[in-house]
């Protein structure tokens, strides 16, 4: 009897600013087969460090977080 914990993510991307929200599935295996997960979700906004975040979700905020994007959602902030 083998326990093993994995992680995944997956990502989405919403609205007018480009909101990035990541999920992490941790599942637990028994034996190969899943016997228990959980999620845990964060969300990113173009004004958010994400330096210290995986590859894929820094190179998702590079491409979609555009100079543009960027000061609409800063602009949007003053509004409020």
């Amino acid at each position: 009897m083998a326990l093993e914990k994995k992680k995944t993510y997956d990502y989405e991307v919403r609205g007018d600013y480009k909101c990035i929200q990541e999920r992490c599935k941790t599942s637990i295996e028994e034996d190969g087969k899943e016997i228990s997960f959980s999620y845990h979700r964060k969300a990113f906004m173009p004004d958010a460090d994400v330096s210290a975040e995986s590859d894929e979700l820094k190179a998702m905020a590079n491409a979609l977080w555009t100079d543009d994007i960027k000061k609409a959602y800063e602009d949007s902030k003053k509004e409020d």
